[in-house]
């Protein structure tokens, strides 16, 4: 029996668990790996207290504070969580792929993935030019004619950071309505070296070592077209990391819904932090933050039960 559970590796996570370890709470954390999504940047500028680190850093530095601080009280489990259900009001099951776990409070901090793209290159470019942060991998790219992939607000504001250090800045949308607030789109498209392309699909990304240019299709007539770029931007979405979990209220992107001033859920006993909750910002200092709250309040609920 354990008085918390907590599931993710991120900066969540690991926030999460050395708060715990340090409030003497008896915890069991899931995570198959640490460092969460930005274990893929090379360079992230924004981690607060450190200039410039990796993902691969980052993630190692993570697992080393856990485990430094985790003493007795945080028992680490390289195990993937299947499901979690609720057999009382206040005692929950957690099922992993290799066994079962019986706690009393649950924080998910399993963040979420970001879409992919998908054409023919992606895959050998991705961390190559193809990139998925332009708050990490921005300033990478200064000088360079890049391109974003989307058309809603986050894509926008991806182009919007990329113009302080890019050339120039062409988004590509694949149909020929933009999802992005009309405000944001008309005061965009004022800025001389940001370009707009409607009804176009990138389908094949083209380099040596690393990007040099990309293919793009037009979606109403089929015409390709060829320009030179270093950077692709990928701004299509991304799914949170909620499936195992059924009895929390979600919004329809799959996000759980939380009060922002104690990170709980719907459900009594069970919290959320960082980008598997419906928060409108994603950022690890943002999660870090989430994962703060969330055990203040968890310490206070078990001391008053």
């Amino acid at each position: 029996m354990y008085d918390l559970a907590i599931i993710g590796g991120g900066p969540a996570g690991v926030t999460a668990g050395v708060y715990a370890s340090r409030k003497k709470i008896k915890t069991i954390l899931f995570a198959e790996s640490f460092g969460g999504q930005s274990v893929d940047s090379t360079k992230i500028e924004n981690w607060i207290g450190t200039i410039a680190i990796s993902g691969q850093e980052l993630a190692k530095n993570l697992e080393a504070h856990l485990r430094a601080y985790s003493a007795d009280m945080v028992d680490i489990k390289k195990e993937k969580v299947e499901k979690v259900e609720q057999q009382s009001p206040n005692l929950f099951k957690i099922k992993t792929n290799l066994q079962e776990y019986t706690v009393k409070t649950v924080l998910i901090a399993t963040g979420s993935s970001r879409k992919k793209l998908d054409c023919l290159g992606a895959e050998k470019y991705e961390g190559k030019g193809l990139v998925y942060c332009a708050t990490c991998d921005g300033p990478l790219f200064t000088g360079k004619d890049v391109v974003v992939v989307g058309g809603g607000n986050s894509a926008f504001e991806s182009a919007s950071q990329l113009l302080a250090y890019a050339k120039s800045v062409t988004l590509l949308n694949r149909s020929n309505k933009l999802r992005a607030d009309k405000i944001t789109t008309q005061n965009m498209s004022k800025i001389e070296n940001f370009k707009i392309i409607l009804n176009s699909k990138i389908t094949e990304i083209k380099g040596d070592n690393f990007i040099k240019s990309i293919i793009y299709k037009n979606t109403e007539n089929g015409e390709e077209t060829e320009i030179p770029v270093e950077g692709v931007f990928v701004e299509v979405g991304s799914t949170p990391t909620t499936q195992f979990i059924d009895f929390v209220d979600k919004n329809e992107h799959e996000a759980i819904i939380v009060d922002p001033l104690t990170q709980k859920t719907s459900t009594e006993g069970i919290w959320a932090a960082g980008d598997c909750t419906h928060g409108l910002y994603h950022q690890n200092c943002i999660a870090v933050g989430d994962a703060a709250k969330a055990l203040e309040n968890i310490y206070s609920w078990l001391q008053n039960q």
